[in-house]
């Protein structure tokens, strides 16, 4: 028999898309265009699990439902192909990580191709290509030739930066580095992760609670030469452009409050000697205050300028440039101790709120600008370099972790906030047992005691404003961009530094002529690390590294660009790949941009948008792109866990404890009431059984057990891969469980029983159309060239219109749903019409393209209906022309008539009275009542 066969049917489609071209884009758009974009996936050796197709299931149909309604769709996909991964294989192996990643992009390749997605393939690249890496180091040259201008808040070329006559009298040394402090990529100090034991740099990502992630060994920060890009400069458009994105209102909160933006004034406390404060505070007032902190300064910012006389010491990050000038003799080997300790510690270890707070004393003061107190410079960890200006001035009396810091060493303690009246803690407060953050009046502050908290703020800012102490200032989180990575897998930079004949840095550098571009990656023989916090790419050969130009000689850059990179441009490469002379044609960016939907995890809320906007703004800027945002709207699928794990705790004598009585310790272990150590004991689905809102042992209701789907992962052993699930089921039939699993955007647990429903429902749409009792595959005998009758004409075009609008919604679960019923109600028919088989085929077709294909082909046709119209309904076909009403006696039914949907009440009770049940009822009673409900029932109150 014809049997629905996934394994037959899947192949060859596919096969026929890909010879045929069926989803390439067109070059320029010739209407409506769409362009739809999944985040591109990292081509790791695993291969895809079931959790990665759920977004580009998602995209799909999107895809192949808007070129069936007459658009024009672009829909590429590629390889986010640099990264760690790779790397460490090459080091464990020897094998390039080229090789690798290769070999996995082909593997990725394949299980795309085998979902049937509508992917344009003669689009895709990869970030490693060699053409591609060539105009990443473009871009970076654009980004290396721009100054942002406070001004006109935009990105201009660093030829157009003004040079003030002082700097331009120093000659051509003194304009370049002036430049240089001025571009948006541009060298500086910043803190890397070295790893002593494993002898190489680690990222970020390698790193956790300051221990490398592969050996589980401390981790050092340590200040190495490093390129930065100036993100900061963009913070505020940044933040204003998220006003005109679809995004979820969650993805933006997550960018807003990563860019931190927040008011308050920078002000400076002066370290020299307490007795020459007045006169230093005299020049101040005549010079003003200075862009950049003065040598005899330490430069605060807050965002509470009303607090000043509330600070009783001063703290500053173990990193910051003034530590050893502010650090006496006697202090200088506690200091040195301290830093030292503070290196192993990652950013997150050290801002944790509820830890102990350490520090360590300079032996130095500085001076209060409000009241010329001096106040002690302590050294502590809970401040980073990174964040402001790397000092604070602490207000323990208003400051959580300034009040803990203070009370661990003793420090003073001053209130110069009243709480309001109704504040709670106003004894604590007021002991100085809990400090009070909020907004209050002045007391204990001079001249501002009795005003409000924002009077306060205004009337000191202004004040230190005159005097040159300090200024208004916006401040952000956002910090530069820490662009350059010790590892040998990611793109070299294009710029050359200048060295002498012993090969040392002169200071000076070029970058190299964009005609020259790409600059690959050298040979190295092997790539172990090399024991020295320094990049690998130093292990290349000199005829790599030395380059000579117009009579001077040079060294290549050594770090690498880290891998988001790449990212921040490929939705622009995919309109335009193949182009050798630009990056992108501007006809096809005008014509394709902006990216109408993009579709990825919510995990990449931040940082790659946030990149990938800043980068495409600066090109906005410099004229390569003609809008200004690149993705429009932005939809993050939930995750797929894995199945359920029942979990159940033993005593130590086999007894078991219901979870509801069971907590965990300090230790992270299971505790019974007793407080004894359980163990745990993972339960087959066989074991449990379902009661109420929770699972129980089986037999046991008062034992209840922990049911919990983990994310997948290898190490829990619950990664589903797709190969075996399209093998035993078919690719529609997985495309079309994801989507019926729940909401795009919620987290969803796998299970396998959901998988096999499906793909019984897909059995059933085979049998409904195609003839199960003949050898070859025809058409079922209920299919007939006959016009459906009104009941079948109603289901069809509700089915049409629910799918229609759930599928431009986005909620693909209600979509199917609506085609289950469809399928249900036809498969009880005598009579099947043709052309609702064909305008059902066609609604399944964006989620069972497949399936889709072969039915149409079954019903006749022999073109592809990707190109198909999309089936419209008609209004007046939903409308019932008759109606099916209960009528209820004293709230018991009693029976149902069937009247004509306009009948007026008059008519409905009339045939109400007509009915042969009814009169049987109404026998030998009296009618009180008669309530019709209109379209719903009819209710009779007799005695």
């Amino acid at each position: 028999m014809p049997r629905y066969n996934p394994a037959e049917i899947e192949p060859r489609w596919q096969s026929f898309w890909e010879q045929n071209k069926t989803f390439a884009a067109p070059s320029l758009p010739s209407g409506d265009k769409l362009y739809v974009l999944d985040m591109f996936p990292y081509p790791s050796g695993d291969g895809l699990h079931v959790g990665h197709p759920e977004g580009y299931t998602a995209t799909d149909i999107v895809c192949r439902f808007a070129r069936m309604r007459g658009r024009d769709v672009l829909h590429p996909m590629g390889f986010d192909a640099f990264g760690l991964p790779a790397e460490e294989h090459a080091i464990k192996t020897g094998e390039h990580p080229r090789v690798q990643t290769e070999k996995n992009i082909a593997t990725f390749t394949r299980q795309l191709k085998m979902l049937g997605f509508s992917y344009d393939w003669d689009r895709s690249l990869a970030t490693t290509d060699v053409e591609y890496v060539r105009w990443t180091q473009w871009i970076f040259l654009v980004l290396y030739d721009t100054w942002f201008d406070p001004e006109s808040q935009r990105g201009r070329a660093i030829a157009e930066l003004p040079i003030p006559e002082s700097v331009a009298a120093q000659g051509e040394n003194a304009v370049e580095a002036y430049r240089d402090a001025h571009r948006l990529a541009y060298e500086d100090d910043a803190l890397v992760n070295w790893c002593p034991a494993l002898g190489t740099v680690l990222a970020n990502e390698e790193v956790v609670d300051g221990r490398s992630e592969r050996g589980n060994h401390p981790v050092q920060r340590l200040p190495l030469r490093q390129w930065m890009l100036r993100i900061t400069a963009y913070a505020e458009r940044l933040l204003e452009g998220l006003d005109d994105l679809d995004w979820p209102a969650g993805i933006k909160k997550l960018q807003q409050d990563w860019i931190g933006r927040s008011s308050g004034a920078e002000v400076d406390f002066y370290i020299g000697p307490p007795a020459e404060f007045e006169d230093w505070k005299a020049r101040r007032s005549d010079t003003g205050f200075a862009s950049a902190a003065p040598e005899d300064a330490l430069r605060v910012y807050t965002t509470r300028p009303d607090t000043l006389f509330g600070a009783t010491y001063m703290v500053i990050a173990p990193e910051h440039p003034l530590v050893e000038r502010l650090t006496t003799p006697e202090q200088s080997a506690a200091v040195t101790r301290y830093r030292e300790a503070a290196s192993f510690k990652s950013d997150r270890e050290r801002t944790e709120g509820d830890r102990t707070k350490t520090g360590v004393f300079t032996g130095s003061h500085a001076t209060n600008p409000v009241n010329g107190q001096p106040v002690p410079v302590w050294i502590a960890d809970y401040v980073l370099a990174s964040y402001g200006t790397g000092a604070i001035m602490a207000v323990p009396a208003h400051d959580i972790r300034d009040h803990e810091f203070a009370v661990q060493f003793g420090l003073p303690i001053v209130r110069v906030v009243e709480p309001p009246a109704d504040a709670e803690d106003r004894e604590a407060v007021a002991e100085g047992r809990v400090c009070f953050a909020g907004h209050g009046t002045a007391i204990a502050s001079g001249p501002y005691d009795g005003l409000p908290t924002e009077q306060v703020k205004q009337q000191i800012t202004d004040r230190l404003t005159e005097e040159g102490l300090g200024r208004h200032a916006i401040n952000y989180k956002l910090r530069d961009w820490l662009f350059s990575r010790q590892r040998f897998w990611g793109e070299p930079f294009p710029v050359l530094h200048e060295v002498d004949a012993e090969g040392n840095r002169t200071g000076r550098k070029r970058t190299v002529p964009a005609e020259t571009l790409p600059v690959d990656l050298p040979h190295l023989d092997d790539f172990k690390p090399h024991g020295r916090p320094e990049p690998p790419l130093e292990k290349a050969s000199d005829e790599w590294l030395f380059v000579e130009l117009d009579g001077r000689r040079y060294k290549r850059e050594t770090n690498t660009m880290p891998q988001w990179a790449g990212s921040c441009w490929y939705f622009l490469r995919y309109i335009d790949p193949k182009n050798t002379e630009q990056f992108v044609s501007p006809e096809l960016e005008r014509a394709w941009m902006p990216v109408d939907l993009y579709v990825g995890g919510a995990e990449h809320a931040v940082l790659h948008l946030l990149y990938s906007r800043f980068w495409h703004k600066v090109l906005y800027d410099r004229g390569h792109v003609s809008v200004p945002e690149p993705f429009q709207r932005l939809v993050n699928q939930g995750m797929i866990l894995g199945e359920l794990e029942y979990t159940a705790y033993q005593s130590d004598g086999d007894e078991f404890i219901s979870s509801a009585e069971v907590r965990e310790n300090e230790e992270g272990k299971a505790v019974g009431p007793a407080g004894n150590v359980l163990r745990t004991v993972k339960l087959e689905e066989s074991q449990v059984e379902k009661a109420g809102d929770h699972f129980v042992l089986s037999g046991e209701p008062a034992i209840r057990v922990d049911a919990r789907s983990f994310k997948m992962s290898k190490s829990r052993g619950n990664v589903v891969n797709p190969d075996a699930i399209v093998r035993d089921y078919g690719a529609d039939s997985l495309r079309l469980y994801e989507m019926f699993m729940g909401p795009l955007e919620a987290t969803k647990p796998w299970n396998m029983s959901g998988v096999g429903g499906v793909r019984n429902f897909l059995d059933r749409v085979w049998r409904m159309i195609v003839d199960a009792r003949a050898e070859e595959v025809t058409l079922a005998a209920e299919v007939v060239d006959a016009e459906p009758d009104e009941d079948s004409l109603r289901m069809l075009h509700r089915t049409i219109r629910s799918v229609t609008e759930d599928t431009e919604a986005m909620s693909f679960n209600t979509a199917i749903a609506r085609m289950m019923e469809f399928v249900n109600y036809f498969t009880r028919q005598e009579q099947r019409p043709r052309a609702a088989m064909e305008a059902f085929v066609l609604l399944l077709s964006p989620y069972a393209p497949h399936l889709a294909e072969e039915l149409w082909k079954t019903l006749g046709h022999d073109q592809t209906l990707a190109y198909q119209p999309w089936p419209t309904w008609d209004e007046a076909a939903l409308v019932e022309s008759t109606l099916e009403l209960p009528v209820q006696i004293n709230g018991k039914m009693r029976a149902k008539i069937t009247v004509p949907a306009d009948l007026d009440q008059a008519g409905v009770t009339e045939a109400v009275m007509a009915n042969d049940r009814v009169q049987a009822a109404l026998e030998g009673k009296k009618l009180v009542k008669t309530v019709v409900v209109p379209g719903r029932m009819v209710s009779l109150v007799v005695k």
